[in-house]
């Protein structure tokens, strides 16, 4: 896995949530939603389409019901695994 792939998921939650918090702060396995840094069913639209873009990578219902966006440990391997089919 390429070791600038966490920070920079970390960098587009945080930009495109606008959330005040440095990037370095989101821990690699805590929860995006719910106890974790709160996110909601809007915020899930917004990083979906920022990831889709940043990444080349799409990401459909399906893999939203495989809880792809549950950490940025979840989301990280699976933008290395879809850009290894490629």
């Amino acid at each position: 896995m390429d070791e600038g792939l966490k920070p920079k998921i970390k960098e587009i939650i945080v930009r495109s949530l606008r959330l005040e918090m440095p990037p370095s702060e989101i821990s690699d396995d805590i929860p995006l939603f719910g106890e974790g840094l709160g996110l909601d069913s809007i915020d899930a639209l917004e990083l979906v389409l920022e990831i889709e873009r940043a990444f080349g990578v799409a990401i459909t219902d399906e893999h939203l019901g495989k809880s792809v966006l549950q950490s940025v440990n979840t989301i990280a391997d699976f933008i290395t695994a879809r850009q290894q089919l490629k």
